[in-house]
């Protein structure tokens, strides 16, 4: 009988991890974005547990206090994705993969170059590495992506986030559900959790040969909403150009970029219908 997963370490570092639903379900590995943590999934994994599923959501690198490194490098995707395959072996079986915001992007390369660690892939709004680059060049999504700019300031950013009231302010204004910017703005607080979400912004290299994410080979379910401030529409319904296996893409209307907050019935039923369909 498996046992639950409270913790796993790689290199060095420990990431808390939040493992529930039946231990004889199938694994569904739940990744979050920014600025957010593993209670981002609080309102879609009761119920995928409902449907059989067991979730497995860490708090990933720069978000779990025992991981936190503090040089940019360290925040690289190959690091990122080198965690996921290791929560994947301490699981002790391959595992679909969800991933929202920064954990799309995680999981969209891990899919890549671990396919026989993903039963399934499905990315929440934000699209293949790929169609991103390609939509900053023939859309408005760069005009979207402005604040990866500002990330880029020394400090500043770190002072605006660790404001509780300011974060919440920014959050709200972003589409953000009330109770939502509440729980996150309040983690916030914590300098040094902002600085490790930061970074991954920081060690960004969309350019890099090392970092490109090549086509994924496993089944794939694209989610975007057309509220979404950060992302739009040319990445996400072009990504299935870099899917060699099934895609599928699907937009929420009236929904903001905080898709697994806001619209958690919505996805969990496309979850369970995707991921139902390659058991």
């Amino acid at each position: 009988m498996p046992e639950r997963i409270e913790s796993f370490s790689r290199a060095g570092l420990t990431f808390d991890v939040r493992d529930h639903g039946p231990l004889d379900g199938e694994p569904i590995v739940l990744l979050h974005g920014f600025p957010q943590d593993a209670r981002s999934w609080d309102g879609v994994a009761p119920l995928l547990h409902a449907r059989g599923y067991r979730t497995i959501a860490p708090d990933q690198r720069g978000y779990s206090p025992g991981a936190r490194p503090r040089r940019r490098r360290d925040y690289r995707q190959s690091e990122l994705v080198a965690d996921t395959a290791a929560l994947i072996d301490r699981i002790g079986r391959p595992a679909h993969v969800v991933g929202h915001d920064w954990g799309a992007v995680v999981a969209w390369a891990t899919a890549a170059r671990h396919p026989h660690l993903v039963r399934s892939l499905t990315a929440v709004s934000v699209p293949h590495p790929a169609a991103f680059v390609r939509a900053l060049g023939t859309s408005l999504q760069l005009f979207r992506s402005w604040y990866m700019l500002f990330f880029q300031l020394p400090g500043l950013p770190e002072r605006l986030f660790a404001d509780e009231k300011t974060a919440r302010r920014v959050l709200r204004r972003s589409g953000q559900p009330a109770n939502a910017a509440d729980r996150d703005a309040a983690r916030l607080a914590d300098r040094a959790a902002v600085r490790g979400g930061l970074n991954w912004y920081r060690a960004l290299s969309v350019w890099s040969p090392r970092e490109a994410v090549g086509r994924v080979p496993v089944p794939t379910l694209m989610v975007w909403s057309d509220g979404d401030f950060a992302i739009g529409r040319s990445g996400p319904a072009a990504s299935g150009r870099w899917v060699t296996g099934p895609f599928r893409f699907e937009t929420l209307p009236g929904v903001s970029h905080w898709i697994p907050d806001e619209a958690p019935e919505a996805l969990a039923e496309l979850v369970v219908e995707h991921v139902g369909g390659r058991g």
